[in-house]
């Protein structure tokens, strides 16, 4: 029995759990959250894998005790993408799958993300909160095995599925559209697990593919590999007009986020990816329905219109965007901050995958990326996501913010509340909401072809919420 664990209980968020190493998340409280997770899924049968974190193998082999403990037989997949754990409990025949990532957080950080039987996730409403009521409460796991009967460990294997994994996603395209897109190919796996899987692609795409920082490092020799911090875009940009590619591409740690760069070596904001692989998917799926995050979407719901398709919103976040997914039965969802789901991925979201099927679609079209993209992004500017820390709760700024685009503006077109606060307007409407994963409130902003609006809205929320400051 652990009666302080408590002391240092690790942060679950709303589909998963972040904290700092040690203080938030060790090896003591990853053996408990191992053994939680035991107690209230019962599985036979779980994968596991982590990320280029210095901390991932210890955390990954205590969650893995954890298991063990409670009968669980586990197989360790290694160093991985988290679309290979969702990959592996979707396609293989596992119970469960535990992927160690903080994705994009601080080198200080890390992460647990947990899922169910064909990739479904894992959440509060489904367990996540049971697992958290189980470790921030004084639970005795050795009662816990006498209630289960347990009477011998599981044991933990290794297995390497990256070439099945591989075969699967390169089964989802048409290589034959991607040879004709005649491409050379700027990869910057941004030293996190993407170079691995990278390196075994290389002779299996018809493509000429130049992999920048392959090398799996966590310590993080060339920052952080968040593509979505602009300090991190130029080695990607600098080498597409150096080597004169068609494309650049970039993931995140975990891999499950790709970002790309068109051949002009610019980098292009996920949200018009969204419409991009909104229109592939309604070409080849007439009248299907797409989901999409209600931060930015004047473009994906015009895209939907003129393919006779059914945009969907739903509420940020991975759990969120599946959920709505297998609802509405969607072919696609997307959402800015470039995460990107696919029906035949088990409506799973990954970062190889939107990279293989941009290439097809660029073949398919004859089209450069900055064809694609470019009438998009001039009906539609944006602000990019900006990100505050605040003093106060959001709460208090919706409101303040709300009274005070009343007062310049007049009344909003439509005001809701799903996810933060959205107001929309006749040409322009914004998105404020809290993160899920970390401690700040982003802002959005769209127009109808105007920019200076687009900047003008920004210093009225910025305005509003320094207001707040201390």
């Amino acid at each position: 029995m652990l009666s302080n664990f408590a002391d240092t209980l690790p942060a679950f968020k709303a589909y998963d759990i972040r904290g700092r190493v040690p203080q938030e998340l060790n090896e003591e409280s990853a053996m408990r959250i191992g053994q939680a997770f035991a107690y209230v899924l019962r599985p036979k049968k779980v994968v596991i894998g982590y990320d280029i974190r210095l901390s991932s193998p210890a955390l990954t082999k205590a969650l893995s005790d954890g298991l063990n403990q409670f009968g669980v037989e586990v197989t360790n997949i290694g160093l991985c993408g988290t679309e290979e754990i969702y990959f592996a409990c979707g396609k293989l025949d596992f119970d469960g799958g535990i992927m160690v990532t903080a994705s994009h957080n601080p080198k200080e950080y890390n992460g647990i993300k947990m899922v169910m039987r064909g990739a479904r996730p894992l959440c509060q409403e489904n367990g996540l909160a049971k697992i958290r009521e189980l470790t921030t409460q004084d639970w005795d796991p050795e009662a816990a095995l006498e209630q289960m009967n347990v009477t011998s460990p599981g044991q933990t294997v290794r297995q390497n599925i990256h070439e099945e994994f591989i075969d699967y996603v390169l089964n989802l395209v048409d290589l034959e559209a991607i040879k004709k897109a005649n491409l050379t190919v700027i990869a910057n796996a941004g030293n996190g697990g993407a170079g691995v899987v990278l390196e075994r692609l290389k002779g299996r795409l018809p493509i000429k593919l130049h992999i920048l920082n392959g090398e799996p490092d966590g310590n993080f020799p060339h920052g952080i590999p968040n593509p979505l911090l602009p300090e991190n875009r130029e080695s990607t940009s600098k080498a597409v007009l150096q080597c004169k590619a068609g494309l650049g591409a970039a993931w995140d740690g975990d891999f499950d986020r790709c970002f790309f760069f068109d051949e002009n070596g610019r980098f292009i904001e996920g949200y018009y990816l969204v419409g991009l692989f909104a229109s592939r998917f309604l070409q080849k799926f007439p009248g299907a329905s797409i989901i999409h995050d209600p931060r930015l979407y004047w473009n994906t719901c015009e895209i939907a219109q003129q393919c006779h398709g059914q945009a969907i919103v739903s509420k940020t976040g991975h759990a969120f965007i599946k959920q709505a997914m297998r609802q509405n039965n969607a072919v696609y969802g997307g959402e800015m901050s470039a995460h990107q789901y696919f029906k035949d991925f088990f409506y799973c979201d990954g970062g190889i995958l939107p990279w293989l099927t941009l290439m097809e679609f660029m073949g398919l079209s004859g089209c450069k990326l900055s064809q694609l993209v470019d009438k998009m992004m001039e009906r539609y500017p944006v602000s990019g996501e900006i990100n505050y820390k605040i003093a106060v709760k959001p709460e208090v700024i919706f409101a303040k913010l709300k009274d005070t685009l009343e007062k310049a503006y007049g009344t909003p077109v439509d005001e809701n509340y799903l996810d933060g606060l959205s107001l929309e307007y006749a040409n322009f409407r914004l998105n404020l909401r809290a993160s899920n994963t970390e401690p700040l409130l982003r802002l959005n902003v769209e127009t109808r072809a105007d920019q200076p609006l687009v900047n003008k809205i920004v210093e009225i929320v910025e305005n509003c919420i320094k207001s707040f400051a201390n």
